[in-house]
C-alpha cells in the first residue's frame, strides 16, 4: 500500500468520511489525493506556477488541450465525483493486478474499453480529467497517450478521475493495495439522487440541524453571497410562505410581480414603516387599488402619509372612491394637493377640492377638474385670487386657445417652460422662440406637440444637442426626416419608452415602420411591445443596439431563445424584470449541452457570441457584429 503524500490528508483515514453517510466512508486504502508531490517534482524544471505543472504533467500524459483548465465551471465538483470512488461500499467496474506483467498499459486499455462503452467522450474527443487540485481539466486523447503511468500519487500508483462533458459518466481509477481498481458511475446525477434520498431518510431532525449549523459556524459567507442566496430562494415557488415573508421583511426586496395576496396584506400591515415604504417603492405595480387605499388610509403619521401619496401620483396609482374622497378631506393640506394629482380622481373629487381654502391645493386640482368645468367655473378660476391658481388655471385655457406673444411675455403664465410645452402658441409667439436665446425654451419648443411644421427643419438644425435631440423624436416625423437629422445619443444613459411609441404598440403596420428607425431610442420603446410581428421581431433580435435586445427578452413575450439566452449572458435580471431573460416562456430548456464549456453569466467572451446566427432562426447563436456594437450593459433601464 502506498503512503499519501506528505502534508496531505489521506482519503483513507478516519475523518474524511463523516459527513457522507457510513456507506460512504473511503475504504481502507482509497487515495485519490491531490498531486502536489507530482508537482513538486516539475519545480527544478522551469515550471513554477500551480497551473503550468498541471500543463506539464497532462503533457506528459499525452493529453492535447480541448478547453483547458476550468473549462466546465458548472460541472459536478472533484470533491463530489470523489464521494462514489472513495466510498467503502465501492465496487471496481474492473480490476488489474498490479503483479501483472505490464499494469499499467493493462489499466490504460481498461480504461479507454470502459470510456468508449460508457460515453465518457464528447462528440470532438473531449472529456475532463482532475489531478485532484479543486477543478477538471477539460482534455482529449492525443497521438501517444499514457494516463496510468503518469497520472499517479506514488510510483506504480495510478489515482486520478475522468468525467464526461455532459457529467453523466464518471470513471476513477485508484490504487488497493494489490489491485487498480477502475469503478465506473453510469449515472451521476441519479447516483447523487439516490444517495441524497437515502441520506434524507437515515437522517434526524436534529441531525440535519446540527448539520447545517456546523456548515455556518466553518464558513465565512460574504455578505454579496447571501444576498444571492436571498434573491434565489425569493424566486423559488417551493420556498414556505413563512420563510418568503421572514425573508421580505429582512431584506425589503420585493423582487416579484406575483406575490400572493395575502402576503402582500401581512407586509402592508408591517409595523416596520421600512419594509411598507419598500414595498410600494419596489413593487408597486402589483398593489390592488384596494390595497393601496388601505396602506395610505392606515398611515397615522402626516408626513408618511405625504410620502405614499406621492409615491402613488409616480407611479400612477388607482384608489377606491371611498380612498379618494378621504384624502381630499386629510387634515393636512399638502396631503390633499397631492392627492389632487392622483390617477382617475373623479370628477366629483376634483371640483371639492377646487373649493379648498389652501391655494396650492386648489392650484394643484385644476387640471383634474377642468375638463369638466363649464364656462362661469372656468372664470372663477381664471379670476382667483390667488396668482397660482390664474397661472394654473390660464395655462389650462391656452391648452385649447392660442397663447399670444404679448401675454407670454408679460409672465402671468408663471411656468414659461410648461407654457411652451404644453400650449397652443400663436405663429409669431411660435416663430420668436424658435429663435430664442434660452435654450430650455427651444428645447420646450421642440416637444410641443402641435409645433408649426415650418418650424421642424429650423429646429432640426439648432445649434444645441438638446433640442435638435428632441426634434428628433417627434411622432410626426417620417423616419427619411429623422434621418436628416444629427443628433447625440448616448447609449448607456437611462432613457423613458416614448409614450406616443408605446401609443401604438398594439399597431402591427406602425411597429413595423418605427423597427427600422434610425433612432435606437425609438427601436427600444417598440421592443417594449408585449406581442410583434414575427418579421420585427427578428429585425429587433438582430438590432446592433444590444438594449434592444434587453428590452425584447423583458417585455415581449414574442422573443426567440437564441436571443433570450444571449442577453442571459449578460444580464440576470432588474427590479422592473426581475426573472428576465431566464423565466421568459421561450427560453430554451433544452439543448444546451453545447454551451456547457461557456463561462458563466458575468463573463465577456462567450462561445456563443461568436458566431452568427442565421435570420428567422429559433436556436442558432447571436451575431457578433451586435455583440461588439454594445460593449458595456446599459447602466438603468425602464
Amino acid at each position: 500500500m502506498s503512503k499519501r503524500v506528505d502534508g496531505e490528508p489521506g482519503y483513507g483515514e478516519p475523518g474524511f468520511g463523516m459527513q457522507w453517510g457510513n456507506q460512504d466512508v473511503p475504504r481502507q486504502g482509497a487515495k485519490i489525493a491531490p498531486l502536489r508531490a507530482r508537482y513538486r517534482k516539475w519545480g527544478n524544471s522551469g515550471v513554477t506556477t500551480p497551473r503550468e505543472r498541471a500543463d506539464a504533467i497532462l503533457t506528459k500524459a499525452g493529453l492535447e488541450a480541448a478547453g483547458g483548465w476550468g473549462a466546465h465551471r458548472n460541472a459536478l465538483p472533484v470533491r463530489a465525483a470523489l464521494r462514489p470512488i472513495a466510498a467503502g461500499n465501492a465496487v471496481p467496474t474492473s480490476v488489474v493486478r498490479l503483479d501483472a506483467a505490464d499494469p499499467f498499459a493493462d489499466t490504460d486499455a481498461e480504461w479507454f474499453r470502459l470510456a468508449t462503452a460508457h460515453g465518457l467522450f464528447g462528440e470532438d474527443g473531449g472529456f475532463l480529467v482532475t489531478l485532484g487540485c479543486g477543478d477538471w481539466f477539460r482534455v482529449r486523447l492525443g497521438q501517444k497517450w499514457r494516463l496510468a503511468e503518469v497520472l499517479r500519487n506514488q510510483p506504480r500508483c495510478p489515482e486520478f478521475m475522468t468525467l464526461s462533458p455532459d457529467g453523466k459518466t464518471l470513471i476513477g481509477v485508484t490504487t488497493e493495495e494489490y489491485e487498480i481498481w477502475l469503478i465506473v458511475v453510469d449515472d451521476v446525477p441519479a447516483y447523487q439522487e439516490q444517495r441524497a434520498l437515502k441520506l434524507a431518510r437515515e437522517e434526524s431532525e436534529e441531525e440535519r440541524e446540527a448539520a447545517w449549523d456546523g456548515l455556518f459556524s466553518r464558513l465565512r459567507i460574504p455578505q454579496q453571497t447571501r444576498e444571492r442566496w436571498t434573491t434565489g430562494l425569493l424566486s423559488n415557488s417551493a420556498l414556505p410562505d413563512g420563510l418568503r415573508l421572514d425573508l421580505l421583511v429582512r431584506t425589503r426586496r420585493f423582487y416579484g410581480r406575483d406575490l400572493p395576496a395575502d402576503l402582500i396584506d401581512q407586509l402592508l400591515a408591517h409595523p416596520d414603516w421600512k419594509v411598507r415604504s419598500a414595498l410600494v417603492d419596489t413593487g408597486s405595480n402589483q398593489l390592488t387599488p384596494g390595497q393601496w387605499s388601505r396602506l395610505v388610509l392606515a398611515e397615522e403619521n402626516d408626513r408618511r402619509r405625504w410620502a405614499l401619496v406621492s409615491i402613488a401620483v409616480d407611479y400612477g396609482a388607482t384608489f377606491t372612491s371611498a380612498a379618494y374622497e378621504r384624502l381630499a378631506a386629510d387634515p393636512v393640506s399638502r396631503v390633499r394637493a397631492e392627492a389632487a394629482s392622483l390617477t382617475s380622481l373623479p370628477v366629483t373629487v376634483a371640483r371639492a377640492l377646487l373649493t379648498d381654502p389652501e391655494p396650492q391645493v386648489r392650484q394643484s386640482a385644476c387640471a383634474a377638474a377642468w375638463p369638466d368645468l363649464d364656462a362661469d367655473e372656468r372664470h372663477a378660476l381664471l379670476t382667483d385670487p390667488d396668482p397660482g391658481v390664474r397661472a394654473a388655471a390660464r395655462r389650462l385655457h391656452h391648452r385649447e386657445h392660442p397663447v399670444p406673444l404679448a401675454v407670454f411675455e408679460s409672465g402671468d403664465l408663471g411656468d414659461a417652460t410648461r407654457v411652451v410645452t404644453d400650449s397652443v402658441l400663436e405663429p409669431e409667439l411660435a416663430h420668436h422662440l424658435s429663435r430664442h436665446p434660452d435654450v430650455t425654451l427651444r428645447r420646450a419648443l421642440a416637444d410641443n406637440l402641435r409645433l408649426p411644421p415650418a418650424l421642424i427643419p429650423v429646429l432640426g438644425v439648432d445649434p444645441a444637442p438638446s433640442v435638435r435631440g428632441a426634434i428628433a423624436l417627434r411622432p410626426d416625423l417620417t423616419e427619411a426626416q429623422r434621418a436628416t437629422i444629427s443628433y447625440d445619443f448616448d447609449p448607456s444613459v437611462h432613457y423613458s419608452t416614448l409614450p406616443w411609441v408605446h401609443a401604438l404598440h398594439n399597431d402591427p403596420e406602425a411597429m413595423r415602420r418605427l423597427s427600422v428607425s434610425p433612432h435606437p431610442l425609438i427601436r427600444r420603446s417598440v421592443a417594449r411591445a408585449r406581442h410583434l410581428p414575427p418579421d420585427v421581431v427578428d429585425r429587433l433580435a438582430h438590432d446592433e443596439d444590444r438594449v434592444v435586445h434587453l428590452f425584447l427578452a423583458e417585455s415581449c413575450d414574442d422573443a426567440p431563445p437564441w436571443m433570450l439566452l444571449q442577453v442571459w449572458h449578460w444580464w440576470n435580471g432588474s427590479l422592473s424584470s426581475p426573472g428576465r431573460p431566464r423565466t421568459h416562456p421561450n427560453f430554451p430548456r433544452t439543448g444546451l449541452l453545447e454551451y456547457a464549456d461557456a463561462p458563466t453569466p458575468g463573463y465577456a467572451n462567450s462561445p456563443w457570441t461568436t458566431r452568427t446566427p442565421p435570420r428567422n432562426s429559433s436556436s442558432a447563436s447571436p451575431s457578433t457584429r451586435t455583440t461588439r456594437s454594445a460593449s458595456a450593459p446599459p447602466t438603468t433601464h425602464d
